[in-house]
């Protein structure tokens, strides 16, 4: 049952040239050893091969760009297209035409660790190229078209698709199952160039050498560190107060310091998110702002909050803490998703079309998934009083 990915629902903010050009180099070199090339086409093509059993340095680079027959290029060149461009797009040019070539590399060093016999192809730089998408968009939806008797097509998250289908079962799974049926596959540049392209991507995410996301594969790891330790469950993005130790000082003992009513009702709001007091928490907020409109808590604590009213539907006061989030942290890596949730309370649920124009117009600024971008250029449709563009 064959099952090819056709297109993700990333939008590059940029053309992929560098993408582009990589593909246009697979083609011609293959035009030139394959198709036109004659003899001496096949002789370049044996001499730039990586020859496993006698490999040269020249070769792992070049072993990149030959390919077995038209059927192994499209192959290849589709995924490419597929995952290349958005990982393209996010690393940037010379970056990833950089990380392109080393995943190649490094693929082809765990070919000649374990085999003897020639290999050409891009396959192991596409499979470093792949486990970067998947870090860098691990939620993103991938279309697959099936045929099977029917043809048709249907999305799965790229983390499903790519670790399990792509990985686990192509590469580790299926060739037990058909061992004579794979036998000219190579399989462990595949698995190298998989594990050096996700390790690579996290690690440049984690360094933040790669520019964040809550959507990425490091901030998906965050949170579900937190709903299993303390966060609050069915909130997103939530984070509560973690506890810490403070220490004494003889010199100004701290228990003889009075706290101010919003000190005791922040502090208390911090505890109660920590133990999960929803209810509480939400009284203490409303008891904050009594005091003084301007207060804002820290971050995660603030669009916990923020959340929580939304989830009870008091949207004017989820609004107006969504609001106070953004303008005192302007710079959260949420802030544009943020900005799309605000725009839909104001237009669907306090009727300010002004204010929903504000959030959805920078939500369409700095958001970077085709869907949520869709969602927001449709609501701006509908306030406009027109139907959204196909």
């Amino acid at each position: 049952m064959p099952i090819i990915p056709i297109g993700t629902d990333v939008r590059p903010r940029h053309a992929p040239i560098a993408n582009y050009l990589l593909i246009a180099v697979n083609v011609l070199v293959f035009l030139f050893t394959d198709v036109m090339g004659g003899d001496f086409g096949a002789l370049v093509k044996a001499h730039y091969s990586l020859d496993a059993a006698r490999p040269r340095l020249y070769q792992y680079l070049t072993y990149q760009f030959l390919h077995g027959d038209i059927l192994h290029l499209a192959g290849n060149m589709l995924f490419l297209w597929i995952f290349g461009n958005a990982v393209c797009d996010r690393m940037r040019a010379l970056p990833y035409v950089l990380f392109y070539l080393a995943g190649g590399v490094f693929s082809g060093v765990a070919f000649t660790s374990v085999a003897d016999n020639p290999i050409v192809g891009a396959s192991g730089a596409i499979a470093a190229v792949t486990t970067a998408f998947m870090a860098l968009f691990p939620r993103v939806h991938i279309t697959i078209l099936v045929w099977l008797v029917f043809i048709f097509t249907f999305q799965v998250p790229a983390l499903l698709l790519i670790a399990f289908k792509m990985i686990l079962w192509d590469n580790l799974l299926a060739p037990q199952l058909d061992q004579a049926a794979t036998s000219n596959v190579a399989y462990s540049a595949h698995l190298g160039g998989y594990a050096f392209g996700f390790v690579v991507a996290a690690a440049l995410l984690a360094l933040r050498a790669l520019p964040r996301n809550q959507f990425d594969i490091m901030a998906l790891m965050s949170r579900s560190a937190r709903r299993q330790g303390w966060g609050l469950p069915g909130t997103p993005g939530s984070v509560a107060a973690r506890p810490i130790r403070v220490e004494e000082l003889q010199s100004r003992p701290l228990d003889t310091l009075p706290l101010s009513p919003a000190e005791l009702l922040r502090e208390r709001i911090s505890e109660r998110l920590r133990d999960r007091d929803v209810t509480g928490a939400l009284e203490d907020y409303r008891g904050l702002l009594r005091l003084d409109r301007a207060h804002v808590l820290a971050a995660p604590q603030q669009i916990e909050i923020a959340n929580a009213l939304a989830q009870q539907r008091a949207f004017a006061e989820a609004a107006d803490a969504y609001t106070a989030y953004l303008e005192a942290y302007p710079a959260a890596p949420d802030g544009a998703e943020v900005s799309l949730f605000l725009g839909l309370i104001c237009s669907r649920y306090l009727n300010d079309p002004d204010r929903a124009r504000l959030y959805l117009g920078r939500a369409l600024r700095e958001l970077t998934q085709a869907s949520q971008r869709q969602i927001a250029e449709m609501e701006l449709a509908a306030i406009d009083g027109r139907s959204p563009q196909p």
